[in-house]
């Protein structure tokens, strides 16, 4: 179905008045060719004039606005540097802005007379001073009245757009003019009854007061329901993903088989709470008709990965084929001898698929698999290609699905007649992330550790207490334990990082512990290479084992008791998780410790929060508030929805409110094909043509 209801707001930008065609083709550019583009074209921020700092009233190391006339503006040096300084004042002082960058594009920006806002970090150096602040030129308008309380929107950006005059001054004029011209958005497609329950504004009010608002209460109601119409509009694909699901016709593994007792009665630890509720839910799921579409979280070493061994016993046991894929190399091999470990003793058949094997080889695992005389076959991105074919696939796994796409997870489904699907993360996902990302999944959580797991304490320590913690090593690696030194290693710094873990591997071994057999391990290695490393480690020949953080997931060495950090502060929060998450998996207490060489705030909260828990979702929930879902979970994953006003990071309520009202609409309407929903089926169709695509991809 698609919309066909032409609206004024469909009008091309270049006919609102002061675009024009050279502003259009720069609009065009960040997303903006219709009126409606350019309504949506939401502000990054509002200037509340009741937040205004006064000069005079400035204390150092905090963040302020000022709102100032530039009095004087030159370029100046220092110390055989350049810089830009703009001299401002308001009726209380005088204040510096000053620029170490981008000095020829900044001195274009302003003139004497200017009235401009000022955002950022005030400094102290011969007076108050801001260096690289935000900035917003006023217009005669927006500065005089000062006392008003008016909201001044403050809209994103660049240089390409302030080169046409297109800065927040230049975007509230041609604003004001597309709401004259074509008015608001009037087309509201919340339902009455939802919008009343939720007391919601009209989206045209809401529109209107998101540019120009008259107060902060007018503000905040015109973000609430914006919020929520982003929210909705995911959720709705999520519950239509979800009953595509439901509808789509799976088999029943109803089956308990030999397998899963053979397997269970063979372990030498008793499951967790947890890890048997889990397992209940996930053979409930597989035995019944429909198809298992299933999130397994669970912090490091919780116990995931025994969870997913009995998944796989239950589908063998039921005369089906099962495939784990995995992000890696090594993480595929590291599953892969666990699987064995358990499936040969129910004598099931299992084989690895990678990409750098033997033809001879590859060939003979693809005729297994198409003949099913392979039941359970592990590998990585390998398992998705064309010429992998299975003679009949009931159960598919993807392990730390955060590094694949949703298109290749539904590929690897597609191997087969509508598998079950067990999607696992490698550490937990914020509850928000979940709701949104993964809103058609059913979840499962374990949230209970293994009794037998000794928590592993964690010291940040500085450059000159790193002879201590050598000599905590020698006296570990003495009474018969191991260690892992980590040093970062950044794409961006590659064969800088590359050459400081050679150049620290060589110290380690020559100078600091030339009495013990250490080993170096880093991603550019040959995977025989890697693998021989690996094993040797995993047999105690080798002591200490130099890496970067190849070692990341997916290395078990029980006898590890000690991770070193190099530059921690280098380090993403949920990494240094994932790095200590290697070590004290054996009956021996386990330490991090975290060697800092040099400190922002933001990393020094990092290490702060790692520091002071080993709680895998208390420490993502701070990861995804340091970083943002952008970074936190990879552009793959939240790419596919273009946020415009909405924030996975406190909107927590709103998106539960948003989920409700989506699934409840579904579970009424599937289709969306009644006349009360039509406005909500024509904007999905006509803004969020780009996600369709994912409605029948689990």
């Amino acid at each position: 179905m698609t919309n066909t209801t032409e609206s004024p707001l469909d009008t091309s930008v270049q006919f609102v008045k002061g675009v024009g065609p050279r502003r259009s083709e720069t609009l065009a550019e960040v997303g903006v060719e219709t009126v409606r583009d350019l309504l949506y074209y939401f502000p990054r921020r509002h200037l509340d004039r009741t937040t205004i700092t006064p000069i005079h009233d400035l204390e150092k190391d905090t963040t302020a606005t000022v709102v100032a006339k530039v009095e004087a503006a030159g370029v100046r040096k220092a110390r055989k540097r350049k810089y830009f300084q703009l001299i401002v004042s308001d009726n209380t002082g005088m204040l510096n802005c000053i620029w170490f960058n981008g000095i020829q594009y900044v001195q274009k920006a302003f003139s004497v007379g200017d009235q401009v806002a000022f955002h950022g970090k005030v400094e102290f150096y011969n007076g108050y001073q801001l260096v690289h602040p935000e900035y917003d030129r006023l217009g005669e308008e927006e500065h005089e009245p000062l006392n008003t309380g008016a909201v001044i929107p403050l809209y994103p950006s660049g240089q390409k757009l302030k080169s046409v005059g297109l800065d927040s001054r230049g975007f509230r004029r041609i604003m004001r003019e597309a709401f004259k011209q074509f008015g608001s958005d009037s087309d509201d497609f919340l339902p009455d009854d939802l919008r009343k329950s939720q007391n919601f504004l009209p989206l045209d009010e809401s529109i209107e007061f998101i540019h120009f608002a008259a107060d902060l209460v007018q503000l905040s109601e015109a973000r609430r329901r914006l919020k929520f119409d982003e929210h909705f509009f995911l959720q709705l694909l999520m519950a239509l993903r979800k009953v595509g699901i439901t509808e789509a016709k799976g088999r029943s593994l109803s089956k308990t088989g030999p397998y899963i007792k053979l397997i269970y009665d063979a372990l030498d630890f008793e499951l967790t709470g947890a890890q048997k509720r889990v397992l209940k839910e996930i053979r409930e799921d597989m035995a019944s008709p429909h198809v298992m579409n299933r999130l397994l979280q669970g912090d490091v070493g919780s116990g995931k990965t025994i969870v997913s061994i009995l998944a796989v016993a239950i589908a063998v046991g039921n005369g089906v084929q099962s495939a784990i894929m995995a992000p890696t190399e090594i993480l595929a091999h590291q599953h892969y001898n666990v699987f064995r470990k358990y499936l040969d003793r129910a004598k099931i058949t299992t084989a690895i698929l990678v990409g750098n094997q033997p033809a001879k080889e590859r060939r003979k695992i693809l005729e297994g698999l198409k003949n099913g005389n392979i039941q359970v076959v592990v590998g990585t991105h390998a398992l998705i290609q064309e010429d992998v074919e299975f003679s009949d696939l009931g159960l598919a796994i993807v392990d730390e699905q955060h590094r694949f796409g949703v298109v290749q997870r539904g590929t690897l489904a597609q191997k087969g007649m509508n598998p079950d699907m067990l999607v696992m993360t490698a550490t937990p996902i914020p509850r928000t992330l979940a709701i949104t990302y993964h809103g058609d999944l059913d979840l499962s959580v374990i949230d209970e550790m293994p009794k037998n797991r000794i928590p592993v304490t964690t010291r940040v320590v500085t450059e000159d207490k790193v002879p201590k913690v050598y000599q905590f090593i020698r006296d570990q690696v003495e009474k018969g334990n191991q260690c892992m030194i980590v040093y970062p290693l950044i794409e961006e710094s590659e064969k800088l990082d590359l050459k400081a873990v050679e150049d620290g591997y060589d110290t380690l071994s020559k100078m600091i512990f030339p009495k013990f057999k250490l080993a170096l391990i880093h991603g550019r290695m040959k995977k025989d290479e890697k693998d021989a490393v690996m094993d040797a480690f995993g047999r105690n020949e080798i002591q200490i084992l130099v890496s970067t953080t190849v070692i990341e997931v997916g290395i078990d060495v029980p006898n590890a008791t000690v991770m070193l950090i190099e530059n921690a502060e280098r380090f993403g929060l949920t990494q240094l998780h994932q790095l200590r998450g290697r070590i004290g998996r054996g009956t021996e207490k386990g330490y991090c410790i975290l060697i800092q060489r040099g400190m922002t705030a933001t990393a020094r909260r990092r290490l702060d929060i790692i520091s002071s828990t080993t709680n895998g979702f208390d420490i993502s929930d701070e990861d995804l508030k340091l970083r943002g879902p952008g970074e936190f979970y990879g552009t793959r994953q939240h790419g596919f929805m273009k946020w415009k006003i909405a924030d996975l990071v406190y909107d927590g309520d709103i998106i539960t409110e948003a989920r409700k009202a989506a699934f409840d609409l579904v579970d009424y309407d599937p289709k969306l094909k009644k006349q009360e929903h039509a406005g909500i089926r024509s904007r999905f169709l006509h803004d969020y043509q780009h996600m369709l695509e994912y409605v029948n991809i689990s």
